[in-house]
């Protein structure tokens, strides 16, 4: 399973931040199920509260991606802002999300049996028939599909730079 990791101190819509992932799994053919709320009492900072996402998907009959969205948040509270003459309920928080994903083979459990002659189809199947296209292929794509969501959860809390970064250490400006 390989990680990543985002944090964010501030203001942000959180139904927002739900119907940007939500659409993301959608738009890329993701199922996506919510299988942890967890609400803590709020404190004299704010309240605590631990969500977990799950995507996943079939990509064949042998091989599953699956995405896990852990999302921790401290000293939350409701602040309503005035934006351009209209109220907007946001929220302020302190938010880690780590995004954990791995390609899954045998999603199906097709060769998963006490059976000698199965469990060797499978090893087989799994070594040779798929061997190293399961990691440099579908392990890839679901890589960069992953930095592509971690990206846009970025853009989401305007993380990211809007200029090039390097631009005078190249001889340019």
């Amino acid at each position: 399973m390989v990680k990543s990791t985002l944090r964010y101190n501030g203001l942000f819509d959180f139904d927002g931040l739900y119907a940007t992932t939500i659409d993301w799994a959608k738009n890329y053919g993701y199922l996506w199920n919510e299988t942890l709320y967890k609400h803590k009492v709020p404190s004299p900072r704010g309240a605590k509260q631990e969500l977990t996402w799950i995507m996943n998907k079939n990509v064949t009959e042998y091989i599953s991606y699956f995405i896990i969205i852990k999302i921790r948040m401290w000293d939350l509270t409701e602040v309503v802002v005035d934006m351009g003459g209209r109220k907007k309920a946001l929220s302020s928080a302190r938010i880690e999300m780590t995004l954990d994903y791995n390609v899954t083979p045998d999603w199906q459990k097709k060769f998963k049996s006490d059976n000698k002659w199965i469990k060797k189809m499978g090893k087989f199947y799994k070594d040779v028939v798929f061997g190293k296209r399961l990691d440099s292929i579908y392990g890839d794509q679901l890589h960069y599909r992953v930095l592509n969501l971690h990206s846009l959860l970025k853009q989401y809390f305007d993380m990211q730079s809007k200029k090039y970064t390097y631009k005078g250490y190249l001889g340019e400006g």
